[in-house]
């Protein structure tokens, strides 16, 4: 794919494709951190992909009056509605395992479901690696994983293009995306270039 199909990601150098092979638009990258031992590591680059025609449906359905500024109404919008997208993650950390992003990812998912619904839900975050098979999955600096919202609230999990599970849920979804456009964001400026970019959708 020649690089003007593409877009680097500033802080890791990490490019993504602007459009998927399905037709998702690229709105933003971003970088997500984790603190391990007390310093601050760069896990993965990200690219956040929309399917255009419905982001721009649900937010024109729901906002009477485009802001000149992205509003926490319009990341709640994205956050809420059963809109396609996929997060695609490119691996950076070179000593992550298997083990430890079915950690971290059920740790942080579970926090933000008890916040959405007042209860652990336990068995619904675990659902997400529940039955996948995993244990033949290597990772390495540059692999990918990919988290899609489907229609029909389904999150779906994808190792180097390779479906691992996929749960029905819409708490599961809504709670994956606060993590990306909530309060405490993974990334501010990617969520404030996600926002700019839904917004001109609207123009």
């Amino acid at each position: 794919m020649s690089s003007e199909n593409m877009e680097v990601e500033p802080k890791t150098g990490v490019a993504f494709p602007v459009k998927l092979a399905d037709g998702k638009q690229l709105h933003a990258t971003g970088l997500r951190k984790k603190k391990i031992v007390g310093v601050d590591v760069n896990m993965y680059a990200f690219g956040i992909y929309a399917d255009n025609a419905k982001l721009k449906e649900i937010l024109t359905a729901e906002i009477s009056k485009a802001p000149k500024e992205p509003t926490k109404e319009l990341y709640e919008i994205v956050i809420n509605n059963d809109i396609p997208m996929v997060v695609r993650m490119v691996i950076i950390f070179k000593h992550l395992t298997i083990r430890m992003v079915k950690k971290n990812f059920e740790e942080s998912l579970a926090v933000i479901v008890k916040k959405l619904s007042g209860e652990k839900n336990e068995e619904l975050v675990s659902k997400v690696w529940e039955g996948a098979n995993t244990d033949g999955i290597k990772l390495s600096a540059g692999s990918i994983i990919e988290i899609s919202r489907l229609p029909g609230h389904i999150y779906q999990t994808k190792f180097n293009d390779e479906v691992v599970s996929e749960v029905e849920s819409e708490l599961l979804c809504r709670a994956f995306f606060v993590q990306y456009f909530g309060e405490e964001p993974f990334d501010e400026e990617a969520k404030q270039k996600f926002g700019q970019s839904a917004l001109s959708l609207l123009v």
